[in-house]
């Protein structure tokens, strides 16, 4: 009955209608922007080691942009590039993999422009700055009841039902590689994350700027192997992924609706372009001008998809170790590696073992330890910065509330270690669903204000600052957070 329940909401609020708006969204802030995603492609990358901003007292209010750039990796990288990409491949077939790329490509500016507006409406909060869509929603559309459900959503979608989806990959692959019960893998989860989250956001980002740099590099390197002596295989793949993206083969073109779908689905629950995660984090960032952030998380959707997830389906799609499975009805459509069933961790544990035999299993166990433990620390980021905005003015509120949600998400990886795959990854997109529908709406609306922040950065750049400070045209945001 639950798991009925959970797939007729998942229909509801992953409707073709969400796909078309998220397309929409990438193609209409890219234009808007001039493709800032191509244009600015240098200066992404040198805004990640942006200075900070002097708060005027010689101190330092917030994380560096480096830092917040690894949070926000690390909330993108993490069970959606090894699972995500594997459940892609397995629903939508190898075209799957093109719709990720060209909902990454689109989805670069649609996160320059969310974190952008989370740089120019973050409010102060005695932790350092806090703020992201639910900030830009109330104080640019005026709207409070928005930017609260918007929070709630954080809360209830990130820190609990995405919680969860990281959990169940960490479960299955320790009980794939070394039989520890999913229970236990829960639970150990559960007592790090506790260790790390009780040191607050200063902690979350050292740690995050440490592991999530290293993990994502040793990834793509062991992939670039197992692709290499695969060589042969790459054209093929190619092709199909390009032709199964159109339907043009038999069995792509009955999934067609599938691959589409499955395609942007995981592409953006993998970099999260438009759900305003990476906007949460923007907002904590402390840097001269708001386009220099928006440009850093720019890049982190590129990093995120355009090399951790092809890195992944790669591996899987040159090793040929994968099923293809109708959606709809479950029937097998493809069964490449009958063993493997819709057992997804599999598929890419596999492709490693079929070079290096016996150390797939284990690699991906470690390196999915690795994504998810990382992942779930910024998810309780973006979820204790939401219920600082919902009861900033209410401290001792905020305070008990902040360690409510501590064991109610050490409970959830603890919960999603042990439930179901499909119906958890169905929760998963449910969260997705609800934060997208809501963030990029007002994205849509809030967008004049990130261009005209980057017409300012760029005419400045022109002429002959290196590195200008941002001056608020509102004199409103300055005073914004300060009650």
């Amino acid at each position: 009955m639950f798991a009925k329940i959970v797939q007729v909401v998942n229909d509801v609020v992953w409707s073709p209608l969400l796909v078309g708006l998220l397309i929409f969204a990438g193609i209409y802030f890219s234009v808007r922007t001039r493709f800032v995603q191509v244009r600015r492609f240098g200066l992404m990358v040198r805004s990640l080691f942006s200075r900070r901003k002097d708060d005027g007292s010689g101190g330092k209010k917030g994380i560096s942009s480096f830092e917040a750039f690894c949070v926000a990796l690390s909330g993108r990288v993490g069970t959606g590039n090894i699972v995500g990409v594997a459940t892609a491949i397995a629903l939508g077939g190898p075209g799957a993999v093109f719709w990720m790329w060209i909902i990454a490509f689109f989805g670069a500016s649609t996160a320059f422009v969310e974190s952008t507006l989370a740089q120019i409406y973050k409010f102060h909060h005695r932790t350092g700055f806090r703020g992201g869509p639910a900030s830009y929603i109330e104080k640019g559309l005026g709207q409070r009841w928005m930017g609260i459900l918007f929070a709630v959503f954080t809360i209830v979608g990130y820190g609990l039902f995405l919680t969860t989806v990281q959990a169940n990959g960490v479960g299955s692959a320790m009980a794939n590689s070394y039989g520890v019960s999913p229970w236990i893998s829960g639970v150990v989860l559960a007592l790090v994350l506790g260790v790390v989250i009780i040191g607050g956001v200063k902690s979350i980002a050292r740690v995050a700027s440490l592991v999530t740099p290293f993990m994502a590099v040793g990834y793509i390197i062991i992939s670039i192997v197992i692709i290499c002596l695969h060589i042969d295989q790459v054209p093929a793949v190619l092709s199909s992924i390009v032709t199964g993206a159109f339907g043009i083969k038999p069995v792509a073109g009955g999934i067609l609706g599938s691959t589409i779908m499955m395609g942007v689905k995981r592409g953006i629950f993998s970099n999260e372009a438009g759900q305003g995660g990476g906007a949460i984090v923007s907002a904590s960032a402390e840097v001269p001008h708001p386009v220099k952030q928006g440009l850093a998380q720019s890049f982190s959707v590129y990093v995120d998809t355009l090399l951790v997830c092809t890195a992944t389906a790669f591996m899987i799609l040159c090793s040929g170790t994968y099923n293809i499975f109708d959606a709809k009805t479950g029937e097998a459509l493809v069964t490449n590696a009958p063993e493997l069933a819709d057992n997804y961790v599999g598929y890419t544990q596999a492709a490693v073992d079929s070079v290096i035999n016996g150390f797939g299993g284990q690699f991906v166990s470690i390196a999915l330890v690795f994504f998810v433990f990382t992942t779930v620390m910024a998810y309780y980021f973006y979820a204790e910065s939401s219920i600082m905005y919902i009861f900033r003015l209410h401290g001792k509120w905020e305070t008990a509330l902040v360690w409510v949600f501590r064991f109610a998400i050490l409970g959830a990886a603890v919960f999603g270690a042990v439930k179901e795959t499909n119906v958890i990854w169905q929760l998963g997109d449910i969260g997705v669903g609800l934060l997208a529908w809501v963030n990029v709406i007002a994205l849509l609306i809030l967008c004049p204000k990130a261009i005209s922040a980057l017409r300012d950065y760029e005419k400045r750049l022109k002429g002959g600052e290196k590195d200008p400070d941002f001056v608020p045209a509102d004199p409103a945001h300055e005073a914004w957070g300060k009650d």
